[in-house]
């Protein structure tokens, strides 16, 4: 029994072990620099080694899509924890998601197919930010009743400007944006809450 959860754990061990390769390669070069023998002369295997696990770069995407999201989503919570009132929360959510995208900008290009093309299968730990926000938005907006539609309306309100600031940033990246962007983004997200109320 010992040595099948040492095996297990051996192999989880270099799954993980190709995933951090492949972003490490991708923070050095790029999106476009990630190949399956890069990955193999990172970790010093061979490449069939790495098909062991991984089908294809692919696969290595998606999986890297999935804790993008997950890691997204467990910041999210974090930030709506430290808040009680959801108008609070709502802000703090935002504005962890804009921190996010520039400190995870590699992952959040994979996650939302900034300058590149994200994974063509959605993974369900990319339902978890949506569900997170979404359930603050109708919290806020209970009184009012909203549907479930009105309620997804919404959020992409919000996921239509503050994405769309992201990529702008991405891709230009610029420090007179950098200073402009803070007060935008405030003050949409502060507009946007106030359409909500």
């Amino acid at each position: 029994m010992a040595s099948k959860d040492r095996i297990l754990r051996q192999k989880e061990e270099t799954r993980n072990n190709i995933l951090g390769a492949a972003y490490d390669i991708v923070k050095e070069e790029g999106w476009n620099g990630l190949s399956m023998r890069k990955i193999a002369d990172r970790i010093e295997y061979t490449a069939p080694i790495i098909y062991e696990y991984f089908s294809n770069k692919e696969a290595i995407l998606e999986e890297l899509t999935g804790k993008g999201f997950l890691k997204l989503a467990k910041e999210l919570q974090t930030a709506k924890d430290k808040f009680e009132k959801p108008e609070d929360q709502l802000e703090a959510m935002w504005m962890t998601y804009w921190d996010f995208a520039f400190t995870n900008t590699e992952l959040y290009q994979l996650m939302f197919g900034v300058q590149m093309t994200c994974c063509a299968q959605r993974c369900s730990a990319q339902e978890a930010p949506y569900k997170l926000f979404t359930g603050v938005i109708a919290e806020i907006m209970k009184d009012s009743n909203p549907s479930e539609d009105i309620i997804k309306q919404k959020y992409f309100t919000f996921f239509s400007v503050i994405h769309g600031l992201i990529a702008i940033n991405i891709i230009n990246k610029s420090d007179i944006l950098e200073t402009i962007n803070a007060q935008i983004l405030k003050d949409a997200i502060t507009g946007i809450i106030k359409s909500i109320q």
